[in-house]
C-alpha cells in the first residue's frame, strides 16, 4: 500500500469527511496548506454522467484559460507560402512543411502542440501514426486544423486547452499553478466548468456532472460542491 508523505496526511488531517466545498474554499485550502519544492499544477477531475461508448455521448470542447495553464506551450505549425509569415508573427516556436515531418520520422519531438493550414494534411498523413496516439494531430474540431494558423498560434499561446472524457466517463484538465493568484485559479477553474457544462450532449439523461475533485500534482483531491457549474 502507498505511503503518503507528511504534508499529504497533514492536509487530508485538515479536510472535513463527505464535506463538498466551494471552490473559493478549496483554491484557499491550497494555497494555505499545501507546501512544496516545485510550483504545483492545479487540476480539475470530473466525473459525468454519460457514455462514451456511445458517439453521441462523447464530451469534449475546447476553452481558451483567461490565466493560462502556467505553461510555456512550443507550438509547430505545418504551413507554406504566407501563412509561414503569419505563424512566426503570431509566437510560432517552428514553421515548416516536409522538413519538418522528415525530423519527426527521425524521432524529433520538441514541441507540446500541432497547428495545420487544412493544405498540409495530406502531408501529414505520413506521421499520423505518430502524433495521433500522442493526442497532437491537428483536427478541425480542436481548431488546429485552420486556414487562419495564426489565429491558432495566438489561442494555444494564450492558454487554448482541449478536453474529452476517457473511458470512464471522467475529464481531467489543468487549470493553473499553485504560485497563480486565488482570482485567477477560480477564473480559469469556472471557464472550464462552464465549458463542460455547455458541452452536454442533448441525448444526456440523470444527473450530468456527478463529481468534481480539486486537486495539485501530489495533494489528496478536494470535492466541490456541484453549485460551482451554477
Amino acid at each position: 500500500m502507498k505511503k503518503h508523505g507528511k504534508n499529504y496526511r497533514a492536509l487530508a488531517e485538515k479536510l472535513e469527511t463527505g464535506k463538498e466545498y466551494l471552490l473559493d474554499e478549496a483554491i484557499s485550502i491550497f494555497k494555505d496548506n499545501w507546501k512544496s519544492k516545485f510550483d504545483n499544477t492545479i487540476e480539475l477531475h470530473m466525473k459525468l454522467g454519460v457514455d462514451p461508448k456511445h458517439a453521441d455521448q462523447v464530451v469534449r470542447g475546447n476553452v481558451v484559460l483567461p490565466h493560462g495553464t502556467g505553461k510555456t506551450v512550443k507550438v509547430l505549425v505545418f504551413a507554406k507560402g504566407d501563412k509561414v509569415q503569419a505563424a512566426e508573427e503570431a509566437g510560432a516556436d517552428f514553421v515548416g512543411a516536409e522538413d519538418y515531418v522528415a525530423k519527426i520520422q527521425e524521432g524529433w519531438m520538441d514541441f507540446d502542440k500541432v497547428v495545420a493550414s487544412p493544405d498540409m494534411m495530406p502531408v501529414l498523413g505520413r506521421i499520423a501514426r505518430i502524433l495521433g496516439p500522442r493526442g497532437l494531430m491537428p483536427n478541425p474540431k480542436s481548431g488546429t486544423v485552420t486556414p487562419n494558423v495564426a489565429a491558432a498560434v495566438k489561442e494555444l499561446k494564450a492558454g487554448k486547452i482541449s478536453y474529452r472524457i476517457d473511458k470512464g466517463s471522467n475529464i481531467h484538465v489543468t487549470v493553473g499553478k499553485l504560485s497563480f493568484g486565488n482570482e485567477e485559479l477560480k477564473e480559469n477553474a469556472k471557464s472550464l466548468l462552464d465549458s463542460v457544462v455547455k458541452a452536454k450532449p442533448a441525448v444526456a439523461k440523470g444527473e450530468y456532472i456527478k463529481s468534481i475533485c480539486l486537486t495539485t500534482t501530489m495533494s489528496p483531491g478536494i470535492r466541490l460542491s456541484k453549485a460551482v457549474t451554477r
